[in-house]
């Protein structure tokens, strides 16, 4: 049975961190995570906060394993939207990670802009959803 844990922010933002490549800053940072029979399988980190402005949200999880339940994406994007108050939620990309841009084009985010040859993969792709476009709310 899959649940939804949110009283774990440091050991989940590590656990992203260390899959996407990116060092956890717990002063500056929040996550939620699913675990399955004990196990963490997936992660959400947010981080780079604007009050009434902006949020960038980083998922990770393992491959295979399904996680995301409409239950869990309603968790993931009502914390932005409505306890954050942000009004854009940004994801960043590398252009050489097809499994992201597709959870990121699957949640409703938008390809707003790419910044050319910025990492080893190619180019950034910035992702951005407003409140308006989501759907899971």
């Amino acid at each position: 049975m899959k649940c939804l844990i949110t009283d774990q922010p440091d050991h989940i933002g590590a656990w992203v961190c260390a899959r996407a490549g990116g060092v956890y800053n717990p002063a500056e940072s929040y996550a939620m995570g699913v675990a399955e029979g004990g196990e963490l399988i997936a992660g959400v980190l947010y981080n780079n906060y604007y009050p009434e402005g902006s949020v960038q949200m980083h998922i990770a999880a393992e491959l295979g394993r399904r996680w995301a339940t409409r239950d869990v994406l309603h968790a993931a994007l009502d914390y932005p939207f409505n306890q954050l108050k942000v009004r854009k939620i940004i994801g960043i990309v590398r252009e050489d990670n097809i499994a992201a841009q597709r959870i990121d084009e699957h949640l409703g985010c938008v390809l707003e802009t790419r910044i050319a040859g910025a990492c080893a993969g190619g180019d950034l792709l910035i992702y951005t959803m407003t409140r308006e476009q989501c759907r899971y709310l």
